[in-house]
């Protein structure tokens, strides 16, 4: 079993999402060719954004060293990026079975209704397994914690999307029936509603309202995306001291990743109607209206206005904070690419507010950027054993570095049981379960009560 899922998962998203789809489609009376389609096009999505935040990591990853090394900028966790992060997750012990444990998971969570998420998005179960692996060399690469840590992520994250699901479709057009079951994402919503309490109490700054549209009526052609990133991207270039012609050249690839992000996450929603749509009728018929949410990648999304601003924004704000915020090791480089995982679960709460999105994924990194120095010994050693054992090229740590990733290192759900496993040890898994049982039973009683209301309203017609 654990070559088989090794297998798949070496795969990749693109190959192994159409497959899957494919599969899902066909299980749900679709036709063939329909099903097919359905599943290339969300793989040609993850290829189509594969090749755009590449072109991130390869084109600025020179610059950002550059102003790295004339700043005299002395921070020792190298940036891995998510590449090392999912290496270090599917190549342990915890992260060969991720895949068929938590979907056992899920499965039972069904059936005792304690959420409502089918979580298809199988190639993002890596994040669940790199907190796992994390916690399994914490313990002395203990299988028994690992799992433990692995699983309580999970079963957190499936109660998270099930509470988020109902404002994530009513703010995104379309994505009736999707919730985002990613514990990265859903790590932001705590600061998102913390901070937009702040900031509905601030005299003049409660009435602040500019959304993607509203930059571009107040500031014209400025406020446009890819005129942003095409500044932002050669004042990179200017900082690092570049030649002209190489300023100019970060300025274009900057504004075409943004520009070309929307185009692609198209694909990803044309790929998902046929099948949210047939899914919603079948749950209809076959579950008297009872909600079933279908769990997918936050790449739906990430092509919104708002969060492609913010992204663009926050580059160099957090670039600037990495460098002067007190207890830091961490200079983010490669992960730069995973900002605009961000925002997808923020903006249904800050209503795409520029500034109070800005400002909530300001403190988020801020804060990230401590978990990530926090955890980069256990990161470092995890990654050294994977390289190690199979040569990943993706875990091999710099000599006098240790590894780090802004890609869920820097997220709050991962750290807070990092924490807890590490220094209080029995006490913090007591804490973990009782915080777990507690979630579970909170939500199982909400969907019970939606279920009964349900019922009344079929009852009454």
């Amino acid at each position: 079993m654990e070559s088989v899922f090794s297998y798949i998962i070496s795969l990749g998203a693109s190959v192994m999402m159409p497959v899957i789809f494919t599969i899902i489609g066909l299980c749900i009376g679709m036709k063939f060719g329909k099903a097919l389609k359905s599943g290339l096009y969300i793989g040609v999505g993850f290829v189509g954004l594969g090749i755009v935040t590449a072109l991130l990591t390869t084109n600025f990853s020179n610059p950002l060293t550059l102003i790295s090394e004339i700043y005299h900028l002395q921070l020792n966790v190298f940036d891995m990026g998510w590449p090392a992060a999912a290496a270090v997750a599917y190549n342990t012990a915890v992260g060969a079975l991720i895949i068929p444990i938590c979907l056992g998971v899920n499965f039972l969570m069904l059936i005792t209704k304690t959420t409502r998420t089918v979580n298809i998005d199988l190639w993002n179960y890596w994040h669940f397994a790199f907190i796992g692996a994390v916690v399994y060399f914490v313990f002395d690469q203990s299988l028994a914690w690992g799992y433990f840590a692995a699983i309580i992520c999970y079963i957190i994250t499936l109660v998270m999307s099930d509470f988020t699901a109902s404002k994530f479709q009513h703010y995104y057009d379309g994505m009736d029936g999707i919730a985002i079951p990613q514990p990265f994402c859903q790590s932001f919503v705590p600061f998102t509603l913390c901070i937009n309490w702040v900031l509905e109490r601030i005299p003049g700054f409660n009435k602040l309202d500019f959304d993607a549209e509203g930059l571009k009526k107040k500031f014209g052609v400025l406020g446009e995306p890819l005129v942003l990133g095409v500044i932002v991207g050669a004042l990179i270039g200017l900082v690092a001291q570049m030649e002209v012609k190489k300023i100019l050249f970060l300025g274009v690839t900057m504004g075409a990743v943004m520009e070309l992000i929307p185009r692609i996450t198209k694909l990803f929603i044309d790929g998902l109607m046929p099948i949210s749509e047939k899914t919603k009728d079948i749950v209809n018929k076959k579950f008297n209206g009872k909600q079933v949410f279908i769990g997918m990648s936050p790449a739906l999304v990430i092509g919104h206005p708002t969060s492609l601003v913010c992204t663009l924004l926050l580059i160099p704000t957090y670039l600037i904070i990495s460098v002067v915020l007190p207890g830091n090791q961490f200079l983010p480089l490669a992960s730069l690419a995973g900002l605009f995982y961000l925002f997808p679960m923020m903006l249904p709460y800050t209503g795409g507010n520029v500034v109070r999105t800005y400002i909530v994924g300001l403190v988020a990194l801020l804060v990230g950027l401590w978990f990530v120095t926090d955890m980069a010994p256990d990161f470092t050693k995890a990654a050294a054993a994977v390289f190690a054992a199979t040569g990943d090229k993706a875990a091999d740590v710099p000599d006098g570095f240790l590894a780090g990733s802004m890609d869920f290192a820097s997220s709050l759900l991962g750290y807070i049981i990092y924490a807890a496993a590490k220094y209080a040890r029995f006490v913090g898994a007591a804490f973990l379960t009782i915080l777990t049982v507690g979630m579970m039973l909170w939500n199982r009683r909400l969907i019970m009560k939606r279920e009964k209301a349900a019922v009344e309203s079929l009852t009454a017609k």
